[in-house]
């Protein structure tokens, strides 16, 4: 069962890949919308708001849904020791680490680190957090279906402090 896990894992960071690749490198011409995964803009100026978050993080939209791509890729950078709120998506999502460590819990879990390179999927409907580590700023693509964060409760920067992860 695990071998089939991780093929499926496998086949989709592949395809996600191959998206990415697509949209980059089929992107130079004016007639095409082109975006960045180069974090060059990450000044305080730039941040998002804190609305759900504490911190200092960034999102940027690459990729935002339509009728003919059903699906949301959106870059999240989260500066060190910044939280962010427990949510859930009615399509489920994928998070790609792109760089850095970052901390990611299932609602009735451990807290787990996912490091550059690591992909993990959240079943739809499931209630979850994931942000930066204490020490460690993190960078990740956000992939999910064409809906709204559903925000469940706030991760106070107390319970975040006393966060023993599992790995």
């Amino acid at each position: 069962m695990m071998s089939n896990s991780k093929t499926n894992l496998n086949a989709m960071k592949e395809f996600l890949l191959l998206l990415i690749v697509c949209t980059v490198s089929f992107g130079q011409e004016s007639n095409y919308k082109l975006s960045s995964l180069l974090n060059d803009d990450l000044i305080i100026d730039n941040k998002a708001p804190n609305t759900h978050y504490i911190g200092n993080a960034w999102l940027k939209r690459l990729i935002v849904a339509d009728e003919d791509f059903d699906y949301n890729l959106t870059q999240a950078t989260f500066q060190a020791d910044s939280t962010l709120d427990w949510h859930k998506h009615s399509t489920g999502q994928v998070i790609i680490i792109v760089d850095g460590e970052g901390y990611y819990q299932e609602k009735g879990k451990e807290v787990i680190v996912l490091k550059k390179g690591d992909v993990i999927k959240c079943d739809k409907n499931i209630e979850h957090w994931h942000s930066s580590t204490p020490n460690k700023d993190v960078s990740y693509i956000a992939v999910y279906g064409n809906s709204e964060t559903i925000w469940t409760e706030k991760l106070s920067k107390e319970n975040y402090d006393k966060i023993i992860p599992i790995n």
